[in-house]
């Protein structure tokens, strides 16, 4: 499978990206930074998904129009009143807010479907397997079990089929919610079951006996320590210099971008950049061919 040049990089560097770059996209309510944050989101969430993720956005843009739409009816602070729907003014601040709350829950989901496609498992082992290794094996664990689920439910699905237990949408509700009800309690026993063996095969290894040796792929070097330098330097850069501001309800107020702005968008263009410069050496060596 292709990895980009970022997802190659060393799992720190990978980590301490996401934790900058999703951490500001939370608190950060500037319409400036949040929507800086979420193009280049779905710029790096395209370049790893390919056309495959494009149904996830169109998704994702549904529901930013309807938590767009939906908070004004919610919440009635404002001045300008745009019209009055059950009783109830429908304001032009409301309405901002809830476009700002969409586009902070937007460029969450996409930076966070970046992180998993990027800081794969057994990055994160490597990275925290020895601080915290019983939190780490159990990250993994879980993480692990939520496809695995899924492969499980569609088994179980198709093997009741198989013995007219099955469910259909032609089916009563009650049918449909008993054979729902069993596939839960089926994967419910498997999980338990599971966990069971994979404790009993920890405790037969001697996890947790004494302490650690761990081998690692991953090394840091020179380029991993300039990527680590370049966003430590710019999120520093970005919280010194301001300019963040936002308030939307009673009234609007936006402060003025400050040169906070630039480093921020250097920032989150770190992985299209180093993706763009591989393609362009790619192609140069190819014509030389």
């Amino acid at each position: 499978m292709y990895q980009d040049p970022f997802s190659r990089c060393h799992p720190a560097v990978n980590f301490c990206f996401f934790l900058a770059v999703i951490g500001f996209g939370v608190v950060v309510q500037h319409p400036a930074y949040a929507a800086a944050s979420l193009i280049c989101g779905i710029i790096y969430y395209l370049i790893l998904r390919g056309r495959q993720g494009l149904s996830f956005l169109f998704a994702l843009l549904g529901f930013m129009l309807a938590i767009t739409l939906l908070n004004p009816l919610l919440n009635t602070s404002g001045r300008h009143i745009l019209f009055r729907l059950f009783g109830r003014p429908y304001t032009l601040e409301a309405l901002c807010y809830g476009g700002i709350l969409a586009v902070i829950f937007a460029l969450t989901f996409v930076w966070f479907g970046c992180y998993s496609q990027v800081l794969t498992s057994d990055k994160f082992t490597a990275l925290f397997g020895n601080l915290i290794p019983s939190i780490s094996l159990l990250l993994v664990m879980v993480l692990r079990q939520i496809p695995a689920f899924a492969r499980r439910a569609k088994q179980i699905s198709l093997a009741r089929g198989a013995i007219g237990k099955g469910s259909g949408e032609d089916q009563p509700f009650r049918q449909r919610l008993e054979s729902s009800v069993g596939i839960l309690s089926a994967l419910t026993d498997w999980a338990l079951e599971g966990s069971i063996v994979t404790a009993d095969s920890m405790r037969c290894r001697g996890y947790g006996c004494a302490r650690r040796t761990n081998f690692t792929l991953y090394r840091l070097s020179v380029r991993d320590l300039l990527l680590l330098a370049c966003i430590g330097g710019l999120s520093f850069v970005v919280m010194l210099a301001g300019g963040m501001e936002a308030s939307y309800t009673p009234n609007l107020y936006f402060s003025y971008i400050s040169y906070g702005f630039p480093a921020y968008c250097l920032m989150l263009l770190i992985p299209p950049v180093m993706y763009l410069r591989e393609r362009i050496r790619w192609n140069r060596f190819k014509f030389e061919i």
